[in-house]
C-alpha cells in the first residue's frame, strides 16, 4: 500500500491527533465520540487524495475513555471505507513482554483494524517477536525521536560483539542496525526518526539501508522538508513517510478548517515533490 502511494509521489501522512480542546465548537458540543469522529471525517474527506497514510496517536482518544476508543475505531473504519487504498498507522508506541504483546496485537489489528503500529524496542527482539511475526502488518520501531532531550538516552554510546571490540555507536544507531540486520526478516519493519535531527537521520539511513522511515517533526515542531527529504530518502528516491499533524488539522479554527487543511496538504505535498 505504501509503495503504491510512493509511486503516486505521495510521501506524507496526516496525524489525526485530534485535541478536543482545539476542534471547532460545533463539534465540541456533540460530545467526545461524535465530536472527534465528525471533525476527523471532515479532515479525511478534504485530504484523502494527497496523503500516503493516516496516523492516529492513541493518546488523543484514550483521554476520553470509552467514547474516545469508540471514536478511534470509527475513524479507522471511515478511512477504510472512504480511502481503502490509504493505510492507517496506529501510533500506540506499544511493546511489553510475553503474551502481553498478543493483547496489543489483538487490539491494534483485529479490533481497531489498523495496517501498522508503532512499537518501542527497549524490551528486545524476543519480546517483540509477536509483532514482527505479523507479516501483513507494518511494524514501525521507535529509533530517534523528534522531541527535545531525545539524546538523553538515545545518544548514549554502546558497544558489543556486533560492532567489534572497542567500537561504540549511539544507542539509536544500534536500534536501527539491529532492526535492519536482524528484526526485518519479513520485510515489514520501519523506523521512526525525527525530522528535527537531520544529521542523525542521515546516519540511520546509512546503517539501515532501504528500510522505510516514518518521520515526525515537520510543521509545528520545526523540521525542514527539503533537509528531511535529502536525509531520509532511500536508494530509490523513496522510502519515507513524513508525518504532519497539527499544522494541517488545525490550520484554521474557523468554519473553513477542512478547506484550510486541504490547502495545507497541497502545500506540503508540493514542497516534498519539489525536494525529491
Amino acid at each position: 500500500m505504501i509503495r503504491a502511494k510512493w509511486a503516486e509521489k505521495k510521501f506524507f501522512s496526516i496525524g489525526l491527533d485530534t485535541d478536543r480542546e482545539r476542534i471547532p465548537d460545533t463539534f465540541k458540543q456533540l460530545g467526545a465520540r461524535l465530536g472527534l469522529i465528525g471533525f476527523n471525517r471532515a479532515i479525511i474527506d478534504a485530504t484523502k487524495t494527497h496523503v500516503c497514510a493516516y496516523k492516529l496517536n492513541s493518546a488523543f482518544y484514550e483521554a476520553h475513555g470509552d467514547q474516545g476508543w469508540a471514536a478511534l475505531r470509527e475513524t479507522i473504519v471511515y478511512i477504510n471505507e472512504q480511502a481503502p487504498d490509504v493505510p492507517v498507522i496506529y501510533d500506540g508506541k506499544r511493546a511489553d513482554i510475553g503474551n502481553t504483546n498478543e493483547g496489543y496485537i489483538q487490539s491494534a489489528f483485529s479490533n481497531l483494524r489498523a495496517d501498522a503500529i508503532t512499537i518501542q524496542p527497549y524490551a528486545g527482539r524476543v519480546a517483540v517477536q509477536p509483532f514482527l511475526d505479523k507479516k501483513d502488518k507494518g511494524i514501525i520501531v521507535w529509533c530517534r525521536s523528534s522531541n527535545d532531550g531525545a539524546g538523553e538516552f538515545q545518544d548514549l554510546l554502546v558497544g558489543g560483539p556486533s560492532r567489534g571490540p572497542g567500537v561504540n555507536e549511539p544507542l539509536y544507531l544500534r536500534v536501527a542496525r539491529n532492526v535492519a540486520e536482524d528484526w526485518n526478516e519479513n520485510g515489514n519493519c520501519a523506523l521512526v526518526v525525527g525530522a528535527t535531527y537531520p544529521e542523525e537521520m542521515k546516519r540511520v539511513r546509512e546503517v539501515a539501508g532501504d528500510i522505510p522511515l516514518l518521520i515526525p517533526g515537520i510543521g509545528a515542531q520545526g523540521g525542514d522538508i527539503a533537509r528531511t527529504v535529502a536525509a531520509g530518502r532511500d536508494s530509490r528516491g523513496t522510502g519515507f513517510i513524513i508525518a504532519v499533524a497539527r499544522s494541517i488539522i488545525f490550520a484554521s479554527s474557523g468554519k473553513d478548517f477542512a478547506e484550510a487543511a486541504r490547502r495545507e496538504s497541497e502545500k506540503i505535498h508540493g514542497a516534498i515533490v519539489e525536494a525529491l
